[in-house]
């Protein structure tokens, strides 16, 4: 602007008013943001202070009433005393007592094992009826029918021992008559011989046979008993026969003669045999001589080929050539082995066999049943014309004028329990009124039992019944005194304890005994003043128990702690023995 003469002055710059504005607007968000941060932290603070404060108050709370609920409930220890006693002198009488249930000491149940049609019943419940006396009928084909299959069973096995004893027999070989064995094989023990197999010939040679033939002109001239040389040209002796038989046979000759035969008997003076030719010659009524019509030769007066019947290894042998036996005499004998085995297992079978025909026969006459016993009739369960399936119960009688009832005697006392020791039977009526009645031991078990975790023996107790008050299934209580012993050192039972090292009482003493026990290994803890020694017990009753050694009479022993109300008090594991 030189140009125009004017002349313009220069000024500072200058910041806009608007930017002024808003850096205080800025400003003030930011302090109050900062004071919305600060307050917040403060809250966020007191927050974790207050919720330390509460879980503080709650432990504390929580804490007083565990303490306070623990001295409720905790039971203080009450002031005890000690329960002590002498042992003294007494008698002590072991009772056994108990219930059980009644039972018949004879009774019968009659099941049908097979089914069948009821025909007929004689009795009804409650009747009574004498052994022999009938009860029913009933017909089934089946039970018939297993009686014949059972005794053909029986029958089949017998066959088959009666063989095999045949065959044991046949392992024996002996000689049928004396005589003389010939043509004897060479047999030792230990060889094994068949069955069939030949052991030689046995003869008998102490007479001769001759048979001849004579033309029928001559029949009227022989009779048995006759007497007649007979000629042995070997020997060139004779000798005397007699004829032995005649038979009338028709034997024609080639000349066309009619001949029969005679045999003619004789003893031999040992030098004859058989095989060698021979003739004979009779006198004639007329005292002619009669020949016969062509020599014969001797035989043996008997003779028999030995074979064996059986097979085996051979064991004894007695077979000599042209030695003389005497009948009855073994010539082999062979095992028997397999025969044996067979044998057992056939008897075996045998025994079932016969078993089940027993069954089978008993199961018959149930249906023709007669009372096997007799009693009273306790159940019925036929009637006439029903058809009843297999186990039917047909009827069951009881022996009631006599009852049993099953005693459980302990350990302890079961050897003072003897058969025929008295004892009490106690029944109760429906009104509560009891009757007794006395009963016997009859029988102790000699096997114990055990149940829930005891140890007994059963005992059986008779019981007579004669106006049969007692019936079968009804439950009485028992009583008996098992044993008593007199003047026996006793204590308490209480006062019997039961440690690590064994039965023991507590004995007071000034010192220990020299019979006491280690009280740092009884497992239990010992009252001062007391020492534990071992002892030896008897029997028991209720209240007391015998001590047979151990202490003397008027040492006084511990029986337990008692409170100052009068209770007894065990919190030390110090509890009395237990006895049955």
């Amino acid at each position: 602007m030189e140009d125009q003469g004017v002349k313009l002055e220069q000024r500072p710059e200058e910041t806009p008013a608007i930017d002024t504005a808003e850096a205080d607007r800025l400003r003030v968000l930011e302090e109050k943001k900062a004071r919305r941060e600060a307050a917040a932290k403060l809250k966020r603070k007191k927050i974790r202070r207050k919720r330390l404060i509460t879980s503080v108050i709650t432990l504390a709370v929580i804490g007083g009433i565990a303490f306070g609920m623990m001295q409720l409930f905790k039971e203080k220890k009450p002031e005890l005393t000690i329960w002590s006693q002498p042992v003294e002198r007494g008698t002590i009488s072991s009772n056994v007592s108990g219930n059980g249930e009644t039972k018949a000491l004879k009774s019968a149940t009659l099941t049908l094992t097979s089914g069948g049609t009821v025909q007929e019943v004689f009795v009804k419940e409650g009747q009574q009826v004498n052994e022999g006396d009938p009860l029913y009928t009933v017909d089934s084909a089946e039970a018939r029918k297993a009686v014949e299959d059972a005794q053909k069973n029986v029958n089949d096995y017998q066959k088959q021992i009666d063989a095999l004893n045949k065959s044991y027999a046949d392992l024996t070989f002996t000689a049928p008559f004396t005589g003389k064995l010939i043509e004897a094989p060479s047999l030792k023990v230990g060889n094994t011989i068949s069955s069939g197999e030949k052991l030689g010939k046995l003869v008998d040679d102490t007479s001769m046979k001759l048979s001849l033939y004579f033309s029928y002109a001559y029949e009227q001239e022989f009779a048995v008993g006759k007497t007649a040389n007979i000629s042995i040209p070997t020997t060139m002796t004779n000798v005397t026969g007699t004829v032995e038989t005649i038979n009338k046979v028709q034997r024609i000759s080639p000349e066309g003669s009619k001949l029969f035969e005679v045999i003619f008997s004789m003893k031999n003076p040992g030098t004859l045999t058989e095989g060698m030719g021979a003739t004979a010659s009779l006198k004639a009524a007329d005292g002619s001589e009669i020949f016969a019509y062509e020599p014969g030769t001797l035989t043996y007066n008997r003779s028999v080929d030995l074979a064996t019947k059986a097979g085996g290894e051979l064991i004894q042998v007695n077979l000599v050539n042209y030695g003389t036996v005497q009948a009855g005499t073994v010539l082999v004998q062979m095992k028997g082995d397999n025969n044996d085995d067979q044998m057992a297992s056939l008897n075996t079978s045998m025994s079932t066999a016969q078993e089940n025909l027993k069954k089978a026969q008993d199961a018959l006459a149930k249906y023709n049943a007669v009372a096997p016993i007799s009693g009273t009739v306790l159940s019925v369960g036929l009637q006439p014309g029903q058809k009843v399936p297999t186990d039917t119960v047909a009827v069951t009688i009881a022996d009631v004028s006599v009852m049993t009832v099953e005693a459980k005697v302990d350990s302890m006392n079961v050897s003072y329990v003897k058969p025929g020791m008295p004892c009490n039977i106690v029944q109760y009526t429906m009104n509560g009124e009891q009757t007794t009645a006395p009963g016997t031991v009859l029988s102790v078990s000699l096997e114990g039992k055990t149940e829930n975790g005891i140890s007994y023996f059963p005992a059986t107790i008779q019981v007579e019944n004669p106006d049969g008050s007692l019936r079968p299934g009804m439950y009485v209580e028992y009583s008996l005194s098992a044993s008593q012993v007199e003047d026996a050192l006793m204590v308490p039972l209480q006062a019997v304890k039961q440690t690590e090292q064994g039965t023991c009482v507590f004995v007071e003493a000034a010192e220990p005994p020299a019979n006491a026990l280690d009280s740092a290994s009884l497992g239990m803890e010992v009252p001062k003043g007391f020492y534990a020694v071992p002892v030896t017990i008897g029997v028991s009753d209720q209240t007391n128990v015998e001590i047979k050694e151990g202490v003397e009479e008027g040492q006084t022993v511990f029986i337990q702690y008692m409170t100052n109300e009068g209770s007894s008090w065990d919190d030390s594991g110090m509890g009395g023995i237990a006895f049955g």
